[in-house]
């Protein structure tokens, strides 16, 4: 195998070996009920999004974590279909009850219903 294609191949296995993650924490507790969905459908690059995830009913205290992943499985597929299909993982992890609370001195302010941290 020439120098050329083996140095070629190695940015191309560490790109796949990578997995593309995010976590998003909303400060409650987390409890052990927990949602999968390993191939949520996104279209274009993730720019058409997957349908949402209905969680409503098997987490009545809220969410406690989300998270979106893209595996090395996800990626093949994405590549496979040139990026066009490109499924990922979500897993959303309940609360255990209560909702979060600010911290003493935090200033905030309600904006309709969502409330903004400065």
């Amino acid at each position: 195998m020439s120098h050329a294609l083996k140095a070629a191949l190695v940015p191309i296995v560490l790109v796949f070996a990578a997995c593309w993650h995010a976590t998003i924490e909303t400060g409650l507790t987390p409890s052990n009920q927990v949602i999968e969905k390993d191939f949520a459908s996104a279209w274009i690059i993730g720019l058409v999004p997957p349908k949402t995830l209905e969680t409503q009913a098997k987490c009545p205290t809220g969410v406690a974590k989300v998270e979106t992943k893209l595996s090395f499985l996800n990626q093949l597929v994405a590549f496979l279909t040139l990026d066009i299909y490109t499924p990922m993982m979500i897993k959303v992890t309940c609360a255990q009850g209560g909702r979060a609370s600010l911290s003493p001195g935090t200033r905030a302010f309600d904006v309709g219903a969502v409330y903004v941290v400065y």
